[in-house]
C-alpha cells in the first residue's frame, strides 16, 4: 500500500508559490492500478518523484508499506565515475538482490557490450536509458511509477524487446501512471484521478474521471 495523509507540496516561481498539493490525502492499493490525469504544468512529476522517495513534502507524511519503483526513465540512480557492472551490482545490494543475477540480466538486456565494463559518464544518453531501463526491469517491484507514457530509447531491437518484458511484468503487477492524456492511462488504469487545484480527486473508472478532466481542461 501507498498512501498519502495530509500532504502539502509547493514551490517558489520567483514570482508566485505554486501549489502541487493541498493537505491531500489519498490511498493506492496493491492489486488496483491508478491512472492520474493532470495538465500540464501542475506537478505530474513531483508526484511522481514524491511518491517514489525522490521528494520529499513540505507537510504530512507518506507510508510505503510496499516496495515501489524509481520513475520508469529516472536516471539520476547512477553514478557516473562507476562502470554499469559496478552500477547494477551496488544497487542489486541496495535492494537486497543477487548482485550476480541483476548484473547478467541487465548485461543482456543492455546489449551494449564492451560499455558495459566502462564508466558510465562516457555513456550517450541512449545507452544511459538502456540501463536505467533494464535496472528497472531487473528489480522486483510491488508498485511501479511511470510519468507520461511508456520510455522509449532510439535503439528499435531494445524497445522490442524491453518494451515486452514491460508489458508482461505490469500486466500482474500495480501501477500508477501520470499523464496529460486519457488515452495514455487506458491499458493500465482500474481507477483514476483527476489532479488539479492542490488536490487529487478520486473516481472508480476512468471514465468518470476523463469527464471531470474534460470539463475542466475543455470547457
Amino acid at each position: 500500500m501507498l498512501e498519502f495523509d495530509n500532504v502539502s507540496k509547493s514551490f517558489w516561481t520567483g514570482q508566485q508559490r505554486k501549489v502541487i498539493l493541498d493537505r491531500t490525502s489519498f490511498r493506492v492499493e496493491l492489486g488496483n492500478s491508478l491512472g492520474i490525469l493532470a495538465p500540464n504544468g501542475t506537478g505530474k512529476t513531483t508526484l511522481i518523484n514524491m511518491m517514489s522517495g525522490l521528494e520529499k513534502p513540505d507537510e504530512g507524511e507518506i507510508h510505503r508499506k510496499c516496495r515501489i519503483s524509481f520513475p520508469l526513465g529516472f536516471m539520476g540512480g547512477l553514478v557516473n565515475k562507476h562502470t554499469a557492472k559496478e552500477n547494477t551490482r551496488y544497487i542489486a545490494r541496495i535492494y537486497g538482490l543477487d548482485p550476480d543475477y541483476i548484473e547478467a540480466f541487465c548485461r543482456w538486456l543492455c546489449d551494449i557490450k564492451e560499455y558495459f565494463d566502462m564508466p558510465v559518464g562516457v555513456y550517450s544518453q541512449g545507452m544511459r536509458a538502456r540501463l536505467s531501463f533494464a535496472l528497472m526491469l531487473a528489480l522486483d517491484f510491488d508498485i511501479y511509477l511511470i510519468d507520461e507514457g511508456m520510455p522509449q530509447t532510439t535503439d528499435v531491437e531494445f524497445n522490442r524487446k524491453a518494451g515486452g518484458l514491460l508489458r508482461e511484468r505490469l500486466e500482474t503487477t500495480t501501477v500508477v501512471i501520470v499523464s496529460h492524456q486519457a488515452e495514455t492511462l487506458e491499458r493500465f488504469a482500474k481507477s483514476a484521478a483527476v489532479m488539479m487545484d492542490g488536490q487529487l480527486h478520486m473516481f472508480d473508472t476512468l471514465e468518470e474521471a476523463k469527464q471531470l478532466y474534460d470539463y475542466q481542461t475543455k470547457g
